[in-house]
């Protein structure tokens, strides 16, 4: 018989760590409001006319072209997490974590080097999706399955943390190097960088023993986890799965609308303050921050008063602070603006880590790389939030019917978070 560890062996944390600095090189998603910031066409400078300096070759887009590959990189992030997932089951999290650094390395200097929109969907659209796809599938299972259920939300918001975290540095980052080296060498100069950490980090994920056995704990009735390991095609029949992904899309894309417009954001706030129009990148910065800690914060406490617990309280908060948002912008008050776009990032942080945590409660751990995938197709579907804000404000000149509509859509969520319950089977069933 297989005794459990007495306690997590240092390798576990070491992995958990390592996790991390993988996923701070795959959050340049969060800093792409910089990007946007210098992208999109003014009075001055109308769509489609060439920019100049050290951007000469780039032009200027339309703010949906600027979103646009933001939301593809999203999109095929979350489509390419079904394949990753199954690559980081198969072969281990360590090839996963690799092909996803050189994916994202390639699309950024991709992106840098043809100084176009197609280049943009291209490289960081496409290759840079692939990329995050293939490495965050890697990162949270690794580190999940040395731990036990009742760290299991603390863990998985340590690895995803690292993801939220990467706008505290790569805002900052990007803007300091957009305005030595331009677009391009913004993109070129990253894209070397997590290469290099990406490949030298994945080198320390990997799997515990085939007899290792977690250290054991009190488990709360609200955290209690599923006795049997489900197979994807069991736990695609379950209403519980749709309902995850319904809960994903309501917290994601609420959040994947305000980081998408963060600096423009602070822009039409706090437009008359000169300090703020020009470092614009504080609000992605801060939101990182944020969305880092939600993670941690809101994995530890779901650990405690449960998943559904933890995203109720989320959610609900952050639905009022989406439906007041036009009057806060309306009101230029950039302490107000801070507030309301914490919370957001707070709850879209924490619903990162709650919904791993959750579908490993649900449906096991032994299977969580591939199905994980299937739910992460909830984040990727958010991104029409984002995109069809890039529409509004082209038609409208504002974003006050994107956040009424993302509210919404987030108080629908909390709705049917209120009736989510782990689903059942008999071992024997899923076995067959």
């Amino acid at each position: 018989m297989v005794e459990r560890a007495s306690k997590v062996p240092p390798k576990a944390w070491g992995v958990t760590f390592a996790g991390m600095a993988v996923n701070l090189c795959l959050g340049i998603l969060y800093a792409w409001s910089v990007w946007k910031a210098n992208l999109v066409a003014d009075k001055a400078h109308p769509a489609g006319s060439p920019m100049s300096g050290l951007n000469a070759g780039w032009t200027y887009l339309t703010d949906a072209q600027a979103t646009s590959a933001y939301a593809a990189c999203g999109m095929i992030f979350a489509l390419t997490m079904i394949p990753g997932g199954r690559i980081q089951d198969r072969y281990g999290p360590r090839t996963g974590a690799t092909l996803g650094g050189l994916f994202l390395a390639s699309g950024c200097i991709l992106a840098g080097l043809m100084k176009s929109y197609v280049g943009l969907l291209l490289g960081f659209g496409v290759l840079g999706g692939i990329g995050m796809g293939f490495g965050y599938a890697a990162t949270t299972p690794a580190a999940v399955k040395w731990f036990g259920p009742h760290r299991r939300g603390l863990v998985a918001g340590l690895v995803v943390g690292g993801y939220g975290a990467a706008a505290i540095y790569i805002a900052p980052l990007a803007k300091t190097l957009i305005a030595a080296y331009g677009l391009s060498g913004s993109f070129i100069g990253l894209g070397v960088l997590f290469a290099v950490v990406v490949i030298v980090a994945s080198r320390f994920l990997v799997f515990p023993p085939d007899d290792y056995l977690p250290p054991a704990a009190a488990i709360t009735a609200k955290a209690a986890p599923t006795a049997v390991d489900w197979p994807a095609g069991r736990m695609l029949k379950t209403w519980q799965f749709y309902a995850l992904v319904f809960l994903f899309i309501g917290s994601a894309q609420s959040g994947l609308l305000v980081i998408a417009n963060a600096a423009p954001l602070l822009n039409a706030t706090a437009g008359s303050l000169a300090f703020f129009a020009a470092n614009a990148w504080i609000l992605a910065s801060y939101g990182g921050l944020v969305n880092a800690a939600g993670r941690v914060g809101t994995g530890f406490y779901s650990d405690g008063i449960g998943r559904a617990n933890a995203y109720l309280i989320n959610g609900a908060v952050s639905a009022a602070c989406l439906f007041l948002m036009p009057r806060i912008i309306a009101s230029g008050s950039v302490p107000l603006l801070f507030l309301a776009v914490g919370v957001a990032y707070w709850q879209y942080g924490g619903a990162l880590a709650l919904m791993p945590a959750f579908t490993a409660d649900f449906f096991g751990p032994k299977n969580l790389g591939f199905n994980y995938g299937f739910v992460f197709l909830g984040w990727g579907v958010a991104f029409f939030v984002p995109q069809a804000a890039g529409y509004l404000k082209d038609a409208t000149g504002g974003l006050d019917a994107a956040f009424t509509l993302s509210g919404a859509l987030l108080a629908a969520a909390v709705v049917v978070s209120l009736f989510l319950k782990r689903p059942t089977l008999p071992p024997a069933a899923v076995e067959s």
